[in-house]
């Protein structure tokens, strides 16, 4: 069978600088260039390394063949599409290596049909670039959150009588103030309910809504207390569809995320939480364990200028008991990642020195209402 010679589209770079092959060997995460009918074109040093494959026998062989899929009765179909593709957590045969799990991303080619990037994370280098797999620790979070739910509930039930009597006793002034008292002793009650069950695979309750009106009451609760020396600045798409999302969930989300980033900003001169929305078309994301794929085109970010997380911690970020600060619990970012897990998304975090801003990006699927 005589094989077709196919070009490789071309980058061209600055005059007198780097060429496509030494751009591709210098690339820190084993890279492939794919055709459109699925052969390999070209391979990197790091795919050779991690396929251990040497690059004569890559190139030319089908991506399907060289990266297989491990898991069984799951339905993947992302060599046949032309859209982004981010398949997480998944257990592959890789070339001549045995099963591991990664992390792939797949972009397509602008102006060249057909043509793709594929780009493999191992779990080491996944958690450097924000994703990480469940928390091992989980448990032991929730096993601690179980002993102090009763001993919460019962004071959170005599906040809430005082705020009800205060509301009847002052004639309608404050009524907004004991409100807001009441919503939130109502919500904790519900999160510590949900905190309880944390290690089960019982899926929130979600529904199709709007996001604007969650994301600014929780802005309100961190402008009204923890981050009322900060600016927050809100930059939202108009025109974002409805998610689905279940409320309370979303909330506690966007308070963990404004409080971790107030948190971050103690020692700043000019401290600054950014809140900003989009829609992301053609962004997929393909969960392994047999969980099958996933559109996320809802993004929420929420962005400081703080000093960033410990290089130390990066690869734990999202498990329970990690921490940068010496009077942390390490709990609310553990509870961020499975309050966004149990709404179908996924949450991860990104860190631009050159801006010298850190982000926690949330992906949502969209309502179907």
């Amino acid at each position: 069978m005589t094989a077709t010679m196919t070009t490789i589209p071309s980058l061209r770079p600055q005059q007198d600088g780097p060429s496509l092959s030494e751009l591709m060997t210098a690339l820190p995460v084993a890279t492939l260039v794919v055709r459109p009918d699925n052969s390999i074109a070209d391979a990197n040093v790091r795919a050779e390394t991690l396929l251990n494959m040497a690059r004569s026998a890559i190139v030319g062989s089908d991506i399907a063949r060289t990266i297989r899929m491990a898991e069984m009765g799951a339905r993947f179909d992302i060599w046949h599409s032309n859209k982004p593709i981010a398949a997480y957590d998944i257990r592959v045969h890789a070339g001549r290596t045995a099963e591991m799990e990664i992390d792939l991303m797949i972009a397509p080619i602008v102006d060249h049909e057909g043509w793709r990037v594929v780009s493999i994370h191992t779990q080491s280098q996944a958690r450097k670039i924000g994703h990480r797999g469940t928390a091992g620790g989980a448990r032991s979070a929730i096993g601690a959150a179980a002993i102090l739910a009763h001993e919460i509930k019962n004071p959170l039930s005599g906040i809430r009588g005082a705020a009800q009597l205060l509301e009847s006793g002052n004639d309608g002034r404050d009524a907004a103030l004991t409100q807001l008292i009441c919503n939130e002793v109502d919500r904790i009650a519900a999160l510590i309910d949900r905190m309880q069950d944390f290690t089960t695979d019982r899926t929130l309750e979600c529904r199709s809504g709007n996001i604007y009106p969650l994301i600014d009451r929780a802005a309100n609760i961190a402008a009204a207390g923890f981050a009322k020396d900060i600016r927050i600045i809100k930059s939202y798409d108009p025109s974002l569809p409805f998610a689905n999302i279940n409320e309370d969930a979303l909330v506690q989300v966007m308070i963990n995320l404004l409080k971790n980033a107030a948190e971050a900003l103690e020692h700043s001169r000019k401290p600054r939480i950014r809140v900003e929305t989009a829609f992301r078309h053609g962004v997929s994301v393909v969960v392994g364990k047999g969980k099958g794929s996933a559109v996320l085109p809802i993004e929420i970010l929420v962005v400081d200028n703080g000093p960033g997380v410990p290089e130390h911690i990066l690869d734990h970020l999202f498990n329970p008991f990690i921490t940068g600060r010496r009077d942390g619990t390490g709990l609310g970012l553990a509870l961020v990642d499975k309050l966004v897990r149990d709404m179908s998304g996924f949450v991860q975090y990104s860190r631009d020195h050159e801006a010298g801003e850190s982000t926690f990006r949330i992906l949502l699927p969209m309502g179907t209402g």
